[in-house]
C-alpha cells in the first residue's frame, strides 16, 4: 500500500477530491440578469429548481476534476419546508453586514491526496430557522452585530444531530464514504439521509446532445452510465434501500422563462419527499441525479452508521474489505500529520493546526467560468446583457477557467481571489508543495493574465487591483519547496517570473498615474480602510497616492530582484534582470521621499508614519494623516542578501556598487547598504533605522496598533476621536470600529478600520524576523510601548505570532477568543475542540467575523505554529 507521501507522487489520486462548491448561487458566474445583479437571480429557496450553468454545490461534495459527475449529501428531519441540500445563508442585501452563511459545520481532517477526508455537520432537529434568521438580520442595523443560528436557541439542549461525514479512497477514483449520525438530544428523532449523485449539466446549452444516465434495477445500487468517466456504481451498504430518480433540469413551474422538454426536474426528490409529490420522480428510476433514500430513526443519545461505495467496479460485495481500508487510510492520515508536526510540542497547536490544513483542501473548488461565452450567452440559452451600460468583466473575453483552485470559502467567496491565493499557498506549500506551485503557476497562464499583464482580482471585478504579493508568495512556496524535497525547483521559479514581469510592467504602465514611481491602485484589497473610497475620481485631475500602493510596489521590486538573483545562480543572464528591479526599487524609495513640486514625500516626520497623499492639480499635496496598517506596509520592502550570494554574482555587485557609489540621492533614501549586518548580511529597506524603530513605536502601542491578538487594522485613537476630512465638497469621518462595517462600502461584508487580518500580520512577523535577521540585537524596541522591557525583533515576532496563534487557545477559563464568549461554542463537549478560521477577528476580543470558513489566509496560522524553516 503507499503512503500518502507516496501519493502526493501521483496526480492521478487527485483526480477526484471535495470539489464541489458550497455555494453557486448567488455568484457572478451564474447572473444571467439584464442588470447584473447576481445575488437576486438565483435565490437560495430557488437553486433547489435552478439548473446550474458553470459548476454545482452540495454538502461535503465530491466530484472529479473536471466535474462530469458529483456526490453529495442532502439531509431532511421531517420538519423543514425543504430539504437540506445545501447549506443556508443570507445574500448581500439580506445581511446586515453582507452575506453570511447561517449554518455550524467543521472541516476535521483532510489529506492531500484526499484519501481520507473528515467534516462534521451540526442539523438542528427541530424546524430549521429560516425565517427567523432572515427577519432578524434585516431588521438589524449595520451597527449592531449579525443575529447567527446559535442565538436563535436551535440547539439548546443539544436539539441536533452531529452528521460526521468520511471519505476513503481505496484508490484514486473507489471511494468509501461513510455518514455517523449522532442523536444528540434527549428524545428520539428522525433523520432522512440522501447521498445523491448528478451530473452536471452540460448538455442543456446547445454544445452537444450527449446525456449521461443514472439508473436502478436492484436495491442498494444506483449504476452509473457516462462516456469519460470511470465511475460505474454507487453501492449502499444496507442492500434494501431504495433509490429515488430525477433530472439535473430546471423547473420551468417555478423558474420562469424556462422553455424545456425535461421531465422530473431538479427538485424532484425534495417535492417527492416534503410535498408528497409523487409525480415528481421518475417510476422508471432512471434520470441523471438520483438518491438512495434512507429514512432512519435514531434514538436519544444514540448514533447510527451509513456506509456507501462510489466505485468504477462491479462486484457482489463492495463492502467486504471497507473496515480495513477505512481504518488504514485513518492511520495513514495521522502518520502523514505526525511526521509534519513532530517539532511541535503543544497538543492544542497541532489540533488547530491540523484543522486549517483541513479547512485547506476541503476549499479546493472546481472553478468554471468561460467569460466570452457568458458574455453572448449560448445557443440555447440566452444572456441578456445590457451593452450600452456596464457589464462586468467585459474587458475579460480570453478568461477560460476550469480548475481545480483554492477557495477563501466555499460558501462566501466560492471564486478564487488572486491575493488570497498567495497566502493560501505558503501554508499549502507544507502539506503539498507541487499544488502550491500548480497554483502559482495557474494564475499566471495565458487564459487567466490578461494580455496586458493583469493578473484578475475575483469574479465580481476582474479589473479590480489587489496587492502584488504573487512574486512573495512565489518565492515563499519555492524555498520551502526546496527545504521540503532537498533540490530547488527552477523551471517553476523561471515560469512564473517570465510571466511576473508583464504584471510589474502592467502595474507601472497602469498604476503609476504621472510617471514618477509613486503608486495607486485603489482600494488594494483592503475596503473600506480609507477615509473615502480609494477608487473615487476626483474633480480637476487630483488623485491619490497611495502608502500602501507605493509600498507594496517596492516590495514587488524587490522580491522580483531576489527571484532574479536565484535564476542568476544557474543562468547568468538574470544578473541583468536582477539589476533592473535593483534600480527600480532604488527609483520607488526616491518617490516615496520626494511627491509633487513641494516635495512632500509620504512620510511624516512630525508623526513618525507613513501616510496616503492627496496630490492636487496644482502640484501641492495634502497628507491624509489617518493612522492605519497602510502606514506598516512599507515594513515589507525588505530584503536580505547575504555577502556569499554577492560573491556568486559578480556583474550584479559591480552594478550595484556603481549605482550606490555615481548616485548617492538614491543611496542615501535607503538603509545602509554598504553596511554589513549580523553576519556578513546586507539589508534593503526603504526604512532606515530611524524611521523603522519610530514606525514600531507606534505599531507596539496597545493604546494604538498592538492587541491581544494581534496588530490592528486602524489605530485605536479614533475610537475617541475620529478622523475628518472633506473632499469635493463632501465630509468623511473614519471611527476606529473593531468588529463588524458600519459602512456599505464595498459590500460592507468586510472591516479594515479596526479588525485584526492574518495575511497583514502575517506579513510584518515575516518582516519583523528580517529585520532581526540583520540587525540581530543591534536593535530593540521597547515592547510594548511604555512597557520599559527592551525586547529585540524576533522577541517582537514571537510574541505577535503568539498573540495570533492565542484566537485558537483555550485561556485560563476555557474560552477561545474566536468563539465570542459564547457558552455553547467554548465549552460544550461537542463543540469545544472545533475550530473555525474566521475571515478577520474583532481588534479588542479576538471574536471571528466575516467568512465562518476562511481557512484560506487565516490558515497562515499553520505556518506561524510550524517551527520556522
Amino acid at each position: 500500500m503507499m503512503s500518502e507521501k507516496e501519493r502526493l507522487h501521483d496526480e492521478n489520486w487527485k483526480k477526484w477530491g471535495p470539489y464541489v462548491s458550497n455555494r453557486q448561487w448567488g455568484t457572478v458566474r451564474e447572473d444571467y440578469s439584464h442588470n447584473g445583479n447576481a445575488w437576486g437571480y438565483t435565490t437560495y429557496d430557488e437553486a433547489m429548481s435552478r439548473a446550474y450553468r458553470w459548476s454545482e454545490d452540495g454538502i461535503a461534495g465530491i466530484c472529479d476534476s473536471k466535474q462530469r459527475l458529483c456526490f453529495a449529501f442532502s439531509f431532511w428531519n421531517k420538519k423543514d419546508k425543504m430539504i437540506k441540500e445545501r447549506f443556508f445563508g443570507l445574500s448581500n442585501y439580506q445581511g446586515n453586514h453582507g452575506e453570511d452563511v447561517k449554518e455550524i459545520f467543521y472541516y476535521l481532517d483532510n489529506t492531500p491526496s484526499h484519501s481520507y477526508m473528515k467534516m462534521v455537520y451540526k442539523y438542528p432537529i427541530e424546524a430549521f430557522p429560516y425565517d427567523e434568521i432572515i427577519q432578524k438580520n434585516t431588521e438589524r442595523s449595520k451597527s449592531e452585530p449579525e443575529f447567527e443560528i446559535v442565538d436563535t436557541g436551535i440547539f439548546n439542549n443539544n436539539n441536533y444531530f452531529d452528521i460526521f461525514i468520511e471519505y476513503a479512497k481505496i484508490n484514486h477514483d473507489d471511494f468509501l464514504i461513510r455518514v455517523t449520525a449522532f442523536n444528540r438530544s434527549s428524545k428520539k428523532a428522525s433523520l432522512v439521509i440522501l447521498p445523491t449523485l448528478w451530473f452536471r449539466n452540460n448538455w442543456r446549452w446547445g454544445y452537444g446532445t450527449y446525456i449521461p444516465k443514472l439508473k436502478s434495477s436492484v436495491n442498494g445500487i444506483i449504476d452509473i452510465e457516462h462516456d469519460s468517466i470511470p465511475m460505474k456504481k454507487l453501492y449502499a451498504r444496507n442492500q434494501n434501500t431504495t433509490a429515488l430518480f430525477c433530472n439535473n433540469e430546471t423547473n420551468p413551474q417555478v423558474i420562469p422563462n424556462i422553455e424545456t422538454d425535461a421531465e422530473y426536474y431538479k427538485d424532484g426528490i425534495n417535492n417527492f419527499l416534503v410535498k408528497d409529490d409523487e409525480d415528481a420522480i421518475n417510476p422508471e428510476k432512471f434520470g441523471t441525479k438520483a438518491s438512495f433514500y434512507i429514512d432512519a430513526e435514531i434514538e436519544a443519545g444514540e448514533s447510527q452508521i451509513f456506509d456507501f461505495r462510489l466505485s468504477p467496479h462491479e462486484m457482489q460485495d463492495a463492502f467486504f474489505d471497507f473496515d480495513e481500508i477505512f481504518s488504514l487510510r485513518q492511520k495513514e492520515s495521522d502518520e502523514f500529520y505526525s511526521e509534519i508536526q513532530c517539532e511541535i510540542q503543544d497538543d492544542e497547536e497541532k489540533n488547530i493546526q491540523r484543522q486549517a490544513f483541513a479547512g485547506l483542501l476541503w476549499n479546493k473548488q472546481f472553478y468554471h467560468y468561460n467569460v466570452s461565452k457568458w458574455l453572448k450567452g449560448d445557443p440555447k440559452f440566452v444572456a441578456p446583457r445590457n451593452f450600452d451600460h456596464y457589464v462586468r468583466n467585459s474587458e475579460w473575453e480570453h478568461m477560460q477557467n476550469k480548475d481545480i483552485i483554492s477557495m477563501p470559502d466555499k460558501w462566501e467567496y466560492p471564486w478564487f481571489a488572486t491575493w488570497d491565493l498567495a497566502f493560501h499557498c505558503v501554508p499549502f506549500a507544507l502539506i503539498d508543495s507541487e499544488f502550491a506551485k500548480h497554483q502559482l503557476k495557474l494564475l499566471t497562464k495565458e487564459w487567466y493574465i490578461h494580455p496586458n499583464g493583469q493578473l484578475p482580482a475575483y469574479e465580481w471585478d476582474f479589473s479590480d487591483v489587489n496587492p502584488p504579493v504573487h512574486a512573495w508568495s512565489t518565492f515563499r512556496v519555492f524555498k520551502i519547496d526546496e527545504k521540503i524535497n532537498g533540490k530547488p525547483d527552477i523551471p517553476f521559479l523561471e515560469s512564473v517570473f517570465q510571466k511576473l514581469l508583464l504584471n510589474f510592467t502592467w502595474w507601472v504602465n497602469r498604476k503609476d498615474k504621472n510617471g514618477n514611481n509613486v503608486f495607486g491602485g485603489g482600494f488594494l484589497g483592503l475596503d473600506n480602510i480609507g477615509a473615502f473610497d480609494r477608487n473615487m475620481q476626483f474633480k480637476n485631475g487630483d488623485h491619490l497616492e497611495q502608502a500602501d500602493g507605493t509600498s507594496w510596489m517596492a516590495m514587488f521590486a524587490l522580491n522580483m530582484m531576489r527571484i532574479s538573483m536565484e535564476l542568476a545562480l544557474y543562468n547568468p543572464v538574470y544578473e541583468d534582470m536582477a539589476i533592473k528591479f535593483f534600480e527600480h526599487y532604488l527609483y520607488i524609495a526616491e518617490a516615496m521621499e520626494n511627491i509633487g513640486e513641494t516635495k512632500n514625500g509620504l512620510w511624516n516626520e512630525e508623526d513618525g508614519f507613513f501616510y496616503d497623499l492627496l496630490q492636487l492639480n496644482n502640484g501641492d499635496s495634502i497628507s491624509l494623516k489617518l493612522r492605519s496598517i497602510v502606514g506598516l506596509i512599507p515594513m515589507f520592502a525588505v530584503e536580505i542578501v547575504e555577502h556569499e550570494m554577492l560573491e556568486k554574482l559578480p556583474n550584479f555587485t559591480a552594478r550595484m556598487e556603481w549605482i550606490l557609489k555615481n548616485k548617492p540621492e538614491l543611496a542615501n533614501l535607503v538603509s545602509h547598504w554598504e553596511v554589513e549586518g549580523k553576519g556578513g548580511k546586507h539589508l534593503m529597506s526603504v526604512l532606515r533605522k530611524t524611521r523603522l524603530t519610530r514606525i514600531l513605536k507606534r505599531m507596539s502601542d496597545p493604546n494604538e496598533f498592538l492587541s491581544d491578538y494581534g496588530i490592528r487594522s486602524m489605530s485605536k485613537v479614533y475610537e475617541d476621536k475620529p478622523f475628518k476630512f472633506s473632499v469635493d465638497g463632501q465630509d468623511f469621518t473614519v471611527k476606529y470600529t473593531p468588529a463588524e462595517s458600519d459602512s456599505r462600502m464595498f459590500g460592507g461584508n468586510s472591516n479594515w478600520r479596526g479588525p485584526i487580518w492574518f495575511p497583514i500580520n502575517f506579513l510584518i512577523v515575516e518582516s519583523l524576523q528580517r529585520f532581526h535577521y540583520y540587525y540581530g540585537e543591534s536593535l530593540q524596541i521597547d515592547y510594548p510601548t511604555g512597557s520599559g522591557e527592551i525586547r529585540n525583533l524576533e522577541f517582537v515576532a514571537d510574541d505577535l505570532s503568539y498573540r495570533l496563534r492565542s484566537i485558537f487557545m483555550k485561556d485560563k477559563d476555557g474560552n477561545m477568543p474566536f468563539n465570542g464568549g459564547n457558552e455553547l461554542l467554548n465549552h460544550d463537549e461537542f463543540f469545544k475542540n472545533y475550530i473555525m478560521f474566521y475571515e478577520y477577528f474583532n481588534g479588542d476580543t479576538g471574536m471571528g467575523i466575516g467568512a465562518s470558513h476562511q481557512c484560506g489566509w487565516t490558515a497562515t496560522v499553520a505556518k506561524l505554529i510550524q517551527p520556522r524553516m
